[in-house]
């Protein structure tokens, strides 16, 4: 797949970003460059490669999970600037 500046002019559209004719045909070389080193990934043989989240064979320390603390909720509402009723208030944001 190559993308061509129209199709690099499209797609900063949709993200709405300005770009000059420079910069499209620019952003374009570079943008199939890295979609070719995709192509190049997608070449290497990873049967039988598991998956993993680390190149290191850490495990993470895990703590139990207990309540040093409650909070209620007129604690949390007295940092509110106008609660309501138990609610926090907001600025109505749809018409």
């Amino acid at each position: 797949m190559s993308l061509d500046a129209a199709a690099v002019a499209r797609i900063a559209r949709l993200a709405r970003i300005r770009l000059t004719d420079d910069e499209q045909t620019n952003l374009a070389a570079e943008l199939n460059q890295v979609l070719g080193w995709v192509d190049e990934l997608r070449q290497v043989d990873t049967e039988g490669v598991e998956p993993m989240t680390s190149v290191v064979g850490a495990r993470l320390r895990l703590r139990p999970d207990i309540v040093d603390h409650e909070t209620t909720r007129d604690d949390i509402l007295a940092n509110a600037p106008e609660p309501m009723a138990g609610f926090f208030t907001v600025p109505k944001v749809v018409e």
